[in-house]
């Protein structure tokens, strides 16, 4: 049976697939050309992350193909229902990047607290010439220690930003409807353990209380987060957002940038992913990245395994 891997995947799984007997196949296929190769290469398995969507016209045109993978959490780029409705398998590997996702929402947090997305901006064009000016502008940053992080959607990936957040002696302020209580688990590399319960509260308590806010929760067709909701927020609030283009309204993110009521935020994913908004791109207050959160070798070893281990189960 033949695995066509679309968006790529580690050669972890690559191995493990040809060693229970499939035919792993790692071209890139345009999106108007999908079907075709599908049908004329008798597929068997689909794999893909966030680049390739697989919509009723793939399922319905494709009558080899038995299986659909997601390297990752989010499926919205699959039409997980009406697959599972034909009778293909659909899965993903939700666990296998949480904490890598984590680790980034922290490289925003403490780039933002201290300035460092604007200042490797500026001290290679400036930092010879305007080095005291820019010690001056950069020389107000805040610690992390002893403030409120407000973590919305307290799944996998927001208990793992938890653990951080608590390690570095934050206190944590989550909000999920499907949740009341969870207990964070912190290991130790001596093997010293911590556990801590953590109640979830009303989102409203979150936007009034936390100084840093970060979302976790798959984009439900409108702004999770938008004017209403930011102005019940502190004043110099820092927001971010490595869930879903669209969860926090960019245009009134950009707003409250500007009105100084949101002090900066943090950017990896986006509403017009692969091509950004351009004002966007340009606001010095916001830290960004394209859309990387996944993006580590060993979050991508992790599910290139789980995906295989998932594949030989379905299909063998």
């Amino acid at each position: 049976m033949k695995i066509l891997a679309n968006d790529g995947i580690a050669k972890s799984g690559i191995d493990a697939l040809e060693t229970a007997g499939f035919e792993v196949i790692t071209d890139t296929v345009a999106q108007e050309r999908l079907v075709k190769y599908i049908n004329d290469n008798n597929i068997t398995g689909l794999l893909v992350r966030s680049a390739t969507k697989v919509r009723k016209d793939i399922i319905d045109s494709c009558s080899s193909l038995k299986l659909i993978g997601r390297g990752g959490v989010g499926m919205d780029n699959i039409d997980v229902d009406y697959a599972r409705e034909k009778g293909l398998h659909v899965i993903n590997t939700p666990g296998a990047s949480s904490a890598s996702v984590a680790e980034l929402v922290f490289a925003h947090l403490f780039g933002m607290v201290r300035f460092l997305f604007d200042s490797n901006r500026n001290m290679p064009l400036d930092g010879d010439t305007r080095f005291k000016e820019l010690k001056k502008n950069y020389g107000a940053g805040i610690e992390l220690r002893g403030k409120k992080i407000g973590i919305i959607g307290f799944g996998r990936i927001g208990r793992e930003v938890a653990k951080i957040a608590l390690g570095q002696g934050m206190e944590v302020l989550a909000h999920d409807p499907y949740c009341e209580t969870a207990t964070i688990d912190l290991d130790f590399y001596d093997g010293q353990k911590l556990s801590f319960n953590i109640n979830t509260i009303a989102i409203e308590d979150v936007y009034k209380n936390a100084d840093f806010i970060t979302v976790h929760v798959p984009f439900q067709g409108k702004p999770l987060i938008s004017k209403k909701e930011i102005n019940m927020m502190k004043d110099n609030v820092g927001l971010i957002n490595a869930a879903r283009g669209g969860v926090i309204d960019e245009s009134d993110l950009l707003d409250a940038l500007e009105s100084g009521k949101v002090r900066f935020a943090g950017l990896d994913v986006f509403v017009n992913e692969p091509t950004p908004n351009m004002r966007v791109l340009m606001t010095h207050q916001i830290s960004m990245t394209p859309h990387i959160g996944a993006a580590t070798l060993e979050a991508q070893d992790r599910i290139g395994t789980e995906l295989a281990e998932q594949i030989e189960s379905l299909l063998k």
